[in-house]
């Protein structure tokens, strides 16, 4: 069978792949990407509430995965406008708050269901903010950014599609003798290669990953940040993957994604105990200059909302409004938060935080 991009692929083979998927080379790499994925997990557990890390490190993934899509933003942006309700963002900076909250409403359907064609319609209809479903017109093709060249045409039909994707879950939850990370690099190829929307694909196949390794129990939360490395060889992960579709070369595809895999983990878990080891410190020092204040609650309020408002502290049950005021200010005062003017109320930024996590 011949791979010609300007015809719909209607022949993607079904999974899994008929090649050697489980070589010498790819089990090793796979060992080394799990050590770093075990890593990771026990690291998450080091910060008691777990809404300090969802709320930083998929900020950065929605920022990153977005980015690939050119659809760019900063992570001031993203901190600024995160917990704003009907926020004034540009239109980049909301599209990948979206990509936050469809990766948060995928995490909590997993409580319900497992991972499935209905979580990907879920999530591309989030990222997308539409009502859409599984592509039934024809006409979608890849193009090459610089030529305008057709590089891939994905298979057609509404019916045939929903039977790929069928396949495709038997696939990742069936295939218990080939290792849930190889599954991964092979899932996240034939979800992309199928291209079930008309548009949000990619950010869709990127959240899926994040899902995937929590449902399988390899992480607790989806705090790898994976579209990191993605973004930094973004040529050459779209040259692999299109490498499978030409001539199944599956191997190299694999060990880039359990390569991503390890180095985004090992990342990730060095930014974790960073953020641990800050909070800690931010902590200690309250402590010591403001003990009247000083409470663990209240350090936390600043780390999961590094732009911080006076309600957050009424939310979360610290104080009223006139002493979350004094509490704010006195943490300005300490130099561990900026006081900014926004409109009609005032920001207190967590400086440092947001500096750790931009670096």
């Amino acid at each position: 069978m011949s791979f010609d991009p300007s015809r719909p692929f209607n022949d993607l083979p079904p999974l899994p792949p008929g090649t050697e998927i489980e070589s010498k080379a790819i089990l090793r790499a796979c060992i080394g990407a799990r050590a770093a994925i075990a890593e990771l997990k026990i690291a998450g557990q080091l910060i008691p509430n777990q809404a300090v890390l969802i709320n930083s490190i998929p900020l950065l993934e929605a920022q990153a995965s977005s980015e690939i899509e050119n659809i760019v933003t900063t992570t001031d942006r993203l901190f600024r406008f995160a917990n704003e309700v009907g926020n004034q963002a540009d239109p980049a900076t909301k599209e990948a708050l979206r990509y936050r909250t469809a990766l948060n409403r995928g995490f909590n359907t997993l409580t319900k269901r497992p991972l499935s064609t209905a979580t990907a319609i879920e999530v591309c209809r989030t990222i997308k903010g539409v009502d859409l479903d599984i592509r039934a017109t024809p006409g979608t093709a890849l193009m090459n950014e610089a030529t305008g060249a057709v590089i891939y045409t994905p298979p057609e039909g509404q019916s045939l599609l929903r039977d790929k994707l069928s396949n495709w879950e038997r696939f990742i939850h069936e295939a218990e003798d080939v290792d849930p990370l190889i599954r991964l690099a092979v899932m996240h190829y034939q979800f992309e290669a199928i291209h079930p929307f008309i548009d949000g694909n990619g950010r869709t196949g990127r959240i899926l990953n994040l899902l995937y390794l929590v449902d399988k129990g390899l992480l607790e939360i989806p705090v790898l940040y994976l579209s990191r490395h993605i973004i930094r060889n973004k040529r050459r992960y779209y040259d692999l993957l299109l490498a499978v579709t030409a001539d199944s070369s599956w191997e190299p595809w694999i060990l880039f994604m359990l390569q991503a895999v390890r180095e985004t983990a090992e990342w990730s878990t060095a930014k974790i105990r960073a953020i641990r080891d800050l909070l800690d410190h931010t902590a200690d020092h309250l402590r010591r200059e403001a003990p009247r204040i000083y409470s663990r609650e209240l350090v936390e309020v600043i780390f999961v909302n590094p732009y911080c408002r006076i309600g957050d502290l009424v939310s979360a049950g610290i104080a009223q409004r006139q002493a979350a005021s004094t509490y704010l200010k006195t943490l300005v005062g300490l130099e561990l938060l900026e006081e900014v003017k926004a409109g009609r109320e005032n920001l207190y930024i967590n400086p440092a935080l947001l500096a750790l996590l931009s670096e």
